[in-house]
Protein backbone atom coordinates (compact mmCIF):
# COMPACT_ATOMS: atom_id res chain seq x y z
CA UNK A 1 0.00 0.00 0.00
CA UNK A 2 1.24 3.49 -0.87
CA UNK A 3 1.77 5.70 2.15
CA UNK A 4 0.40 9.22 2.42
CA UNK A 5 3.73 10.94 1.63
CA UNK A 6 4.26 8.85 -1.52
CA UNK A 7 0.68 9.53 -2.60
CA UNK A 8 1.13 13.30 -2.14
CA UNK A 9 4.50 13.24 -3.92
CA UNK A 10 2.97 11.49 -6.93
CA UNK A 11 0.01 13.90 -6.96
CA UNK A 12 2.38 16.91 -6.83
CA UNK A 13 4.47 15.50 -9.69
CA UNK A 14 1.38 14.88 -11.83
CA UNK A 15 0.01 18.36 -11.02
CA UNK A 16 3.24 20.10 -12.04
CA UNK A 17 3.81 17.94 -15.12
CA UNK A 18 0.28 18.63 -16.40
CA UNK A 19 -0.15 22.28 -15.33
CA UNK A 20 -2.68 21.40 -12.68
CA UNK A 21 -4.63 18.79 -14.66
CA UNK A 22 -5.07 15.61 -12.65
CA UNK A 23 -6.44 12.17 -13.45
CA UNK A 24 -8.24 9.58 -11.37
CA UNK A 25 -10.37 10.57 -8.42
CA UNK A 26 -9.12 14.18 -8.50
CA UNK A 27 -9.78 14.73 -12.21
CA UNK A 28 -12.65 17.19 -11.66
CA UNK A 29 -11.64 18.45 -8.21
CA UNK A 30 -10.35 21.97 -7.62
CA UNK A 31 -6.84 21.19 -6.37
CA UNK A 32 -3.98 23.57 -5.62
CA UNK A 33 -0.50 23.12 -4.23
CA UNK A 34 0.30 25.06 -1.08
CA UNK A 35 3.91 25.48 0.00
CA UNK A 36 4.49 26.50 3.60
CA UNK A 37 7.58 26.93 5.75
CA UNK A 38 7.79 24.56 8.71
CA UNK A 39 6.65 26.20 11.94
CA UNK A 40 9.88 25.27 13.73
CA UNK A 41 12.24 24.05 11.02
CA UNK A 42 11.54 26.63 8.31
CA UNK A 43 11.84 23.79 5.77
CA UNK A 44 9.44 24.20 2.86
CA UNK A 45 6.65 21.64 2.49
CA UNK A 46 4.22 21.36 -0.43
CA UNK A 47 0.75 19.95 0.11
CA UNK A 48 -1.97 19.30 -2.48
CA UNK A 49 -5.42 20.33 -1.28
CA UNK A 50 -8.92 21.21 -2.35
CA UNK A 51 -9.84 24.87 -2.61
CA UNK A 52 -12.66 27.15 -3.62
CA UNK A 53 -12.69 30.69 -4.92
CA UNK A 54 -13.98 33.67 -2.95
CA UNK A 55 -13.60 36.62 -5.29
CA UNK A 56 -9.87 37.19 -5.79
CA UNK A 57 -8.97 34.91 -2.88
CA UNK A 58 -8.68 31.16 -2.72
CA UNK A 59 -10.00 29.38 0.34
CA UNK A 60 -8.55 26.20 1.85
CA UNK A 61 -9.87 24.21 4.77
CA UNK A 62 -7.83 22.71 7.62
CA UNK A 63 -10.12 19.70 8.00
CA UNK A 64 -7.41 17.02 8.06
CA UNK A 65 -10.14 14.61 6.90
CA UNK A 66 -11.92 15.01 10.23
CA UNK A 67 -8.94 14.34 12.49
CA UNK A 68 -8.95 15.89 15.96
CA UNK A 69 -5.72 17.74 15.18
CA UNK A 70 -5.42 20.35 12.44
CA UNK A 71 -3.04 19.41 9.60
CA UNK A 72 0.65 20.32 9.78
CA UNK A 73 0.34 22.80 6.91
CA UNK A 74 -2.13 24.80 9.01
CA UNK A 75 0.27 25.08 11.95
CA UNK A 76 3.01 26.07 9.50
CA UNK A 77 1.06 28.92 7.92
CA UNK A 78 -0.09 30.23 11.29
CA UNK A 79 3.60 30.53 12.23
CA UNK A 80 4.69 31.74 8.77
CA UNK A 81 1.75 33.19 6.77
CA UNK A 82 3.83 33.89 3.64
CA UNK A 83 3.12 30.94 1.34
CA UNK A 84 3.40 29.90 -2.29
CA UNK A 85 0.29 28.86 -4.22
CA UNK A 86 0.22 26.84 -7.43
CA UNK A 87 -3.11 26.64 -9.21
CA UNK A 88 -3.23 25.38 -12.79
CA UNK A 89 -0.10 26.71 -14.48
CA UNK A 90 0.01 29.81 -12.24
CA UNK A 91 2.35 30.03 -9.24
CA UNK A 92 2.49 33.03 -6.94
CA UNK A 93 3.31 34.27 -3.46
CA UNK A 94 0.38 34.79 -1.12
CA UNK A 95 -0.47 35.70 2.42
CA UNK A 96 -2.49 33.13 4.37
CA UNK A 97 -5.18 34.70 6.55
CA UNK A 98 -7.10 32.54 9.00
CA UNK A 99 -10.67 33.82 8.90
CA UNK A 100 -12.55 34.34 12.15
CA UNK A 101 -15.96 35.15 13.56
CA UNK A 102 -18.78 36.05 11.19
CA UNK A 103 -16.53 35.94 8.12
CA UNK A 104 -15.44 32.37 8.90
CA UNK A 105 -19.04 31.32 9.59
CA UNK A 106 -20.26 32.83 6.31
CA UNK A 107 -17.48 31.29 4.24
CA UNK A 108 -17.92 27.86 5.83
CA UNK A 109 -21.70 27.95 5.31
CA UNK A 110 -21.23 28.95 1.65
CA UNK A 111 -18.73 26.12 1.21
CA UNK A 112 -21.16 23.53 2.61
CA UNK A 113 -23.56 24.22 -0.29
CA UNK A 114 -21.20 22.46 -2.72
CA UNK A 115 -19.06 20.47 -0.27
CA UNK A 116 -21.37 19.20 2.49
CA UNK A 117 -18.81 16.59 3.60
CA UNK A 118 -16.99 19.36 5.50
CA UNK A 119 -19.87 19.41 8.02
CA UNK A 120 -19.32 15.69 8.67
CA UNK A 121 -15.58 16.21 9.00
CA UNK A 122 -16.08 19.06 11.47
CA UNK A 123 -18.42 16.94 13.57
CA UNK A 124 -16.03 13.97 13.47
CA UNK A 125 -13.09 16.21 14.44
CA UNK A 126 -14.93 17.78 17.36
CA UNK A 127 -13.34 21.14 16.47
CA UNK A 128 -14.09 24.10 14.26
CA UNK A 129 -12.43 23.60 10.88
CA UNK A 130 -10.33 26.66 10.09
CA UNK A 131 -11.06 28.43 6.81
CA UNK A 132 -7.90 30.02 5.41
CA UNK A 133 -7.98 32.75 2.75
CA UNK A 134 -4.98 32.84 0.42
CA UNK A 135 -4.52 36.44 -0.70
CA UNK A 136 -2.24 36.95 -3.68
CA UNK A 137 0.64 39.35 -3.10
CA UNK A 138 1.52 41.91 -5.78
CA UNK A 139 -1.56 41.03 -7.83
Amino acid sequence: MTDFNDFNRQLIEEFRANKGALTGRFERSPILLLTTAGARSGIHHTTPMMYRRDGERLLVFASNAGARKAPDWYHNLVAHPDVTVEVGSDAYEASAVVTTGEERERLFAETLVNYPFFADQEQKAGREIPVVALERLNA
